[in-house]
C-alpha cells in the first residue's frame, strides 16, 4: 500500500468521524428537545409531576445552561428574568416564525432545545393556571406572565388581549411587533390573533371570577396590587352595586385607570387622520411650525443672486391647516346585555373620544330590556359606565324609539348599532333600522367592538344586513373607528 492511498484513508476516517459526531449531537439535542415537550405537555393535563420527565429536563438545563427556576411552576417569568437578565431578549420574540435553513444539517438544534426549555416555560405559566382561589398576588403575576406570552410573539403586552398595551389586534390591526429577535420574521398576526386574544382574556376572567373581589377591594393594600384589565372591570360594573365604603372607592378608582389607559389608546387610532377637506377660504397661521419652506424656496427662486449665491425672500408662505366640517351627528347604540361588556366599555370610551371633536354631535344609548339615553355624560365614559346596569335581556324596539327621535337630518347622520343581534323582536328592529338606512342615514351594524376579534353574530340578521347593503363589522374596535372616520372625513 502507498503512502498516498494511506493518507486518503485516513482523511476518509476522518470525515466519517467527524459526520458521526455531528450526528450524535444532533440526536441527542433532538432527544432533549423532546424531553422538555413531553414534560410540557404532561405538565399542562396534569399539574402532578411526573418524576422521570422532571429529573430528565433538570439534566438537560444543566447540559444547556439555563437556570433550573424555569421548571418551578410557582416561580414567576418576572422573577426568573430579573436573576437572569439575558433571557429577556431571548423570550422577546421567541415564538415567531423562524427563517427555514436550505440544509437541514443547517438547522442550530442547541438553539432548538434553548427555545423548547423558554417555550414550555411561557405556555405552562399562562395557560396552567390549576384551580381553587385566586388572590390579589397571583392575578397580577398572571398578567404579567401572559405579557411575556405577547412579548415572545412580538406583541407588546396587552396586544393579544386587546388591554392597553397597544389596543388589541385582530386580522393584523394595532398589532406592531416589538423585535423580532435574529433570524426570526415578523409575521401575518390575522390568524393568530383571533384564536389566542379570547382564549386569554377568557382566562383572566375565570381568574377574576374564582379571587374574592369584594374582600380584596375592601383591603387597599390587597386592591393596590390589581391590575385594571377587562375582565375585571366587567366584575367590577357587574357588582358595583354591591360594594360600598372603601371597596366602592377601590373599585372606582380600578375602572376610572382603565377607562384613561383604553382611551389613550383609541384616542391615538383617532387622530391618526384628519377630519376634513384643507378650507382654503381660512387664512393660515403665519406661525413658523406652518411655514411651507419648499413652496416659500420655489416662489422666490426668481430673486436668487448668481454673484453674491445668495437668495433674497419677499414672500413666505404658509400651510393650510383649517379644515372644512359639516357638522355631523354621530348616534352610538350598545347593547348592554351580559354578552356585550366589551363592546359597551369600549364603544362608551370611544364616543367620548369623538364627542371632543369639532362639528360632531354625539348621542349615546345603552338597552337591555330597557333603554337610558347616556348622551348627558357622553364626554366622561367613567361616569357614563357607572350608569350602566349589565346583563338581562335585549330588546331592541325599545333604543330604537330613543333613537329615531335623534335622526333630524339622515344625510349628516350615522347610527352605529353595537349588539350580537340576538332579539326578542327580529322582524320589527330590522324594518326600523332598514328605514333608517333608506333615510339617507348612515347605518352602521357592528356584531363587536371587542378587545380579542371574536364575535357571536345572530346569523338571520346577518343575511339581512348584507343583503341591505350593510354588512356587520365584526373583529377589533379598529374597523369601526376607521368606518366613522370615513364618515366624518
Amino acid at each position: 500500500m502507498t503512502d498516498e492511498t494511506t493518507a486518503t484513508d485516513t482523511t476518509t476516517d476522518a470525515t466519517t468521524d467527524t459526520t458521526t459526531d455531528a450526528t450524535q449531537v444532533a440526536d441527542a439535542d433532538e432527544n432533549r428537545r423532546q424531553v422538555l415537550y413531553w414534560r410540557l405537555l404532561a405538565r399542562m393535563f396534569d399539574p402532578e409531576e411526573q418524576a422521570s420527565l422532571e429529573s430528565a429536563s433538570v439534566a438537560v438545563l444543566e447540559d444547556i445552561g439555563l437556570p433550573p427556576a424555569l421548571l418551578d411552576p410557582q416561580a414567576s417569568i418576572d422573577a426568573v428574568v430579573q436573576r437572569h437578565p439575558e433571557l429577556a431578549d431571548e423570550i422577546q420574540g421567541l415564538m415567531l416564525p423562524q427563517e427555514e435553513p436550505s440544509d437541514d444539517a443547517a438547522r442550530d438544534r442547541a438553539a432548538e432545545v434553548r427555545s423548547a426549555a423558554l417555550v414550555s416555560k411561557v405556555l405552562l405559566n399562562v395557560f396552567a393556571t390549576g384551580s381553587g382561589t385566586v388572590s390579589a398576588g397571583q392575578l397580577a403575576q398572571w398578567q404579567a406572565d401572559a405579557g411575556w406570552l405577547e412579548r415572545a410573539f412580538g406583541c407588546k403586552p396587552g396586544d393579544l388581549r386587546g388591554g392597553r398595551g397597544g389596543g388589541g389586534a385582530s386580522g393584523g390591526q394595532g398589532v406592531s411587533p416589538t423585535g423580532t429577535g435574529r433570524g426570526r420574521r415578523t409575521p401575518d398576526l390575522g390568524n393568530l390573533i383571533p384564536p389566542i386574544g379570547p382564549e386569554l382574556g377568557a382566562i383572566e376572567g375565570d381568574l377574576v371570577k374564582r379571587m374574592r373581589l369584594r374582600e380584596v377591594l375592601a383591603d387597599p393594600r390587597l386592591a393596590a396590587q390589581l391590575t385594571p384589565s377587562m375582565s375585571l372591570i366587567e366584575q367590577l360594573l357587574l357588582d358595583k352595586d354591591n360594594l360600598s365604603g372603601v371597596a366602592l372607592a377601590n373599585a372606582k378608582a380600578l375602572i376610572r385607570r382603565f377607562v384613561d389607559e383604553v382611551g389613550e389608546v383609541l384616542r391615538t387610532q383617532v387622530e391618526k387622520a384628519t377630519v376634513g377637506t384643507l378650507d382654503r377660504s381660512v387664512p393660515p397661521k403665519r406661525v413658523f411650525r406652518n411655514l411651507d419652506l419648499d413652496r416659500t424656496i420655489w416662489k422666490n427662486l426668481t430673486n436668487w443672486s448668481p454673484e453674491e449665491e445668495r437668495l433674497y425672500v419677499d414672500r413666505l408662505y404658509y400651510r393650510h391647516t383649517s379644515r372644512k366640517t359639516t357638522p355631523q351627528r354621530l348616534i352610538v347604540v350598545v347593547d348592554q346585555s351580559g354578552s356585550m361588556v366589551d363592546s359597551m366599555v369600549n364603544c362608551t370610551i370611544l364616543a367620548s373620544i369623538f364627542a371632543g371633536l369639532p362639528k360632531v354631535d354625539v348621542h349615546l344609548i345603552a338597552y337591555d330590556t330597557r333603554a337610558v339615553d347616556l348622551t348627558p355624560w357622553v364626554h366622561d365614559p367613567f361616569e357614563t359606565l357607572l350608569r350602566t346596569n349589565l346583563g338581562g335581556g335585549t330588546d331592541g324596539t325599545v333604543a330604537m324609539t330613543l333613537a329615531q327621535p335623534k335622526i333630524a337630518e339622515p344625510r349628516n347622520t350615522v347610527v352605529v348599532w353595537i349588539s350580537d343581534f340576538y332579539e326578542w323582536h327580529n322582524e320589527q328592529l330590522f324594518e326600523s333600522m332598514a328605514n333608517i338606512h333608506r333615510s339617507g342615514a348612515k347605518f352602521i351594524p357592528v356584531g363587536s367592538v371587542t378587545s380579542g376579534g371574536r364575535a357571536s353574530v345572530n346569523p338571520w340578521f346577518r343575511e339581512r344586513f348584507k343583503d341591505l347593503g350593510t354588512p356587520v363589522i365584526s373583529g377589533h374596535i379598529s374597523k369601526l373607528v376607521r368606518e366613522l372616520k370615513a364618515f366624518l372625513a
